[in-house]
């Protein structure tokens, strides 16, 4: 525990002006990002008696080694400032909302020449229009369903849109006319792109113009006695307001506005939001967060509005903010807000009437989202404990494992051999510590040595980071004729507790993949490797346990247990032991080793796959020196595949723009030197494939 004193700046260091603040601890590692009117000011508080301070604020401070603050011209930079550090830094003790599942949104790819009404997750794209989030993918599909028959739009993805181009035959939705299948040139690239915006427009909230006129083109077909006409669009009147009303009106005055909404105890916090557009509820979503800062309702209501909008531009940023509470500095918040939106934004607590009186359904949401996250938490949290307790028995450990990683080698008959890293801490998945290896020591299977090696190159990397941050120091060599031990090393901690006896220099091997770049010193961010697990479990038995106890033995260390989990029997397997661990299969720490066992086998599947499907696709062209994606895609275009291109002379080639008679002769003598491969045929309907654009990628 730091003394706050001992890096406390002197007050006259400290400007006065708007800025943002950091806190690193002893490692260099950021905990904690603010910001402030006034620095001096704000900075000076957390300097004050420790037993003013709130507890965890207190923590804060006496975990901190040093203070650092970055001054800029307003108070809006201030905010924008402390947003990007808190994303890039991801600090400790700062609120952090977790979405309690990935929402899914209604998305239309505007971005592409035939936009494509899809179900998207994860981060927004450039170019997309969102429309949500929904809280589940089935009801977007509904809607979806009901609105293709008025806007006919695309919704297949790319591959079937090419295929149908290819042969002039449109899917099962362009025969029945839910689309207007532009990929066989029904409509043209302008009609299909006008259906796409007039679907926004009616998911936006303008619905009453289409449906006044279609039913006004329905009773004039009546008029007319085109009945068949009529009765269609009567049909189609119909799915508009069916897709409607899947949506009530909340708000009778068309509003366009995000209300927010938290409940809070002493250690935690729950938010809703609820999006309105056009008067009617079109998404909503929920956050939960732990309280590890000192922050009161409105500190959180401006955390969740940076979460919300600071990614965010134009109208996903609405007009109206509705909250519970304002933040501190309210004129600031409200001008970025603006400022995203690229027009006025009015942030405020609602008073009476409709919207006070839908916020108070929000707020019940809110209530009830975090009653719900503390009973599963306490179960979940009892259930962890319990696991982690039995394998700590199970294993002989002195204490519960609460950082666990574990290792799994994949391959295909010995081609494209791959790991994967998996880490849980007290219990769950974390899942940005993963990491993945490419076995280059070796070529061939050997699942025993490659373990080996991940283990090796791994914990080298453990040992580099504690030299580097001066937890550690090699010891050095005593002089000849010299007595005692070595003089240390400025900076040094002494050893390293664990590693004992002599440890090779932590230097990366040529073996490293390509992903295990060195990261850069002192810059605040988590660092790849830097943290050791309690427990190493391997997906195998005693030979691959060896394997990984070898390689920490190798490396003197010896604080960290290892333990193998066989799929046969589930057993579990210990060093130097004869006989496995049989845990009950009722045990829950069973349960828990076997769910850090298959995600690491389905995390280094993925990629192995990934791997695969990569070198598969791969061209006689990746191999020509010199020649990028542009020229490769020029060559692949001008003669139509790489068989044709194969048969051309040099003098074919170098007409292409941009090929040289160098680099055409690099491209025949690639092509002569790989045999063709055998014609792809296609398993339904027994034809030959010819080539196609070569899987240049």
């Amino acid at each position: 525990m730091a003394d706050p004193s001992s890096y406390r700046p002197s007050p006259g260091q400290i400007p006065d002006s708007p800025g943002v603040y950091k806190f690193r601890d002893e490692h260099r590692r950021v905990i904690y990002v603010g910001k402030a009117k006034n620095l001096r000011q704000r900075v000076a508080n957390y300097f004050q008696d420790l037993a003013n301070l709130h507890p965890r604020t207190r923590t804060m401070v006496t975990t901190a080694a040093s203070v650092e603050w970055t001054v800029v011209s307003t108070e809006v930079e201030a905010l924008q400032l402390e947003y990007t550090w808190i994303k890039e830094f991801d600090p400790r003790f700062n609120v952090k909302y977790r979405d309690d599942k990935s929402y899914p949104y209604l998305a239309v790819t505007l971005n592409e020449e035939f936009p494509r009404v899809q179900v998207m997750r994860g981060a927004k794209k450039k170019g997309v229009r969102y429309f949500g989030p929904y809280g589940h993918a089935w009801a977007i599909r509904e809607t979806v369903d009901l609105m293709l028959r008025v806007f006919p739009v695309r919704t297949c993805s790319a591959g079937v849109f090419k295929n149908a181009a290819r042969t002039g035959r449109p899917c099962l939705l362009g025969y029945i006319d839910k689309c207007s299948a532009p990929c066989v040139g029904r409509v043209t690239p302008e009609e299909h792109r006008e259906l796409a915006e007039d679907f926004c427009d009616f998911m936006a909230g303008r619905t009453g113009t289409y449906i006044r006129r279609l039913e006004k083109d329905m009773m004039q077909a009546a008029e007319e006695m085109e009945y068949e006409r009529a009765a269609r669009l009567r049909d189609d009147a119909e799915a508009l307001k069916r897709a409607m009303e899947k949506s009530a009106v909340v708000l009778a005055d068309a509003t366009d506005a995000d209300l927010i909404a938290v409940a809070e105890d002493e250690l935690e916090a729950a938010l809703q939001i609820f999006h309105v557009r056009g008067g009617r509820v079109r998404g909503q979503r929920g956050w939960v967060t732990d309280k590890v800062e000192a922050v009161d309702t409105s500190g959180l209501v401006e955390h969740a509005l940076q979460q919300l909008y600071g990614e965010e531009r134009g109208d996903a940023v609405p007009k109206e903010v509705l909250v519970p509470a304002l933040p501190e500095d309210t004129e600031a918040v409200s001008q970025w807000l603006a400022e995203r939106r690229g027009s006025q934004v009015s942030l405020r607590i609602p008073q009476r009437g409709d919207k006070k009186d839908l916020m108070a359904t929000v707020q019940r949401n809110a209530q009830q989202a975090l009653g719900l996250h503390k009973t599963k938490r306490a179960s979940d949290l009892t259930t962890r404990s319990r696991a982690l307790e039995e394998i700590a028995e199970a294993l002989g450990l002195d204490t519960a494992p609460l950082r666990i990683e574990c290792y799994d080698i994949s391959h295909l008959q010995g081609d494209d051999v791959v790991a994967s890293m998996v880490v849980f801490e007290d219990g769950l998945a974390r899942k940005s510590e993963y990491r993945r290896f490419q076995i280059k020591g070796f070529e061939g299977q050997d699942d025993v040595r490659s373990m080996h090696e991940v283990i090796g190159r791994r914990f080298k990397r453990y040992l580099q980071e504690k030299e580097r941050t001066g937890e550690w120091e090699e010891p050095q060599e005593p002089a000849p004729g010299a007595t005692g031990p070595a003089p240390a090393t400025p900076g040094a901690t002494g050893p390293t507790p664990g590693v004992t006896g002599p440890v090779p220099a932590p230097v990366l091997t040529a073996a490293s993949p390509a992903d295990e770049i060195e990261p850069r010193e002192d810059d605040g961010r988590p660092k790849r490797f830097a943290y050791p697990p309690q427990l190493v479990v391997v997906d195998g038995g005693q030979p691959q346990v060896a394997a990984a106890k070898r390689a920490l033995d190798e490396l003197g260390i010896d604080d960290i247990a290892v333990c193998g989990l066989a799929k046969r029997l589930e057993e579990v397997w210990l060093p130097d032991d004869d006989d496995p661990v049989v845990l009950p299969r009722s045990s829950e720490g069973l349960y828990l080793l076997q769910r850090v066992r298959d995600e690491a086998h389905r995390f280094a599947i993925t990629y192995q796959r990934a791997k695969r499907a990569k070198r598969i696709r791969s061209s006689p062209l990746d191999d020509v020196t010199g020649l990028g994606e542009t020229r490769k895609q020029a060559l692949i275009k001008h003669f139509g595949s790489v068989k044709k291109l194969r048969q051309a002379t040099i003098e074919e080639i170098c007409e292409v723009p941009g090929i040289g008679r160098r680099t055409a002769e690099s491209v025949a003598a690639a092509l002569a030197s790989t045999a063709p491969a055998a014609p792809a045929v296609n398993t339904a309907t027994g034809e030959i494939m010819e080539e196609d654009d070569g899987g240049a990628s």
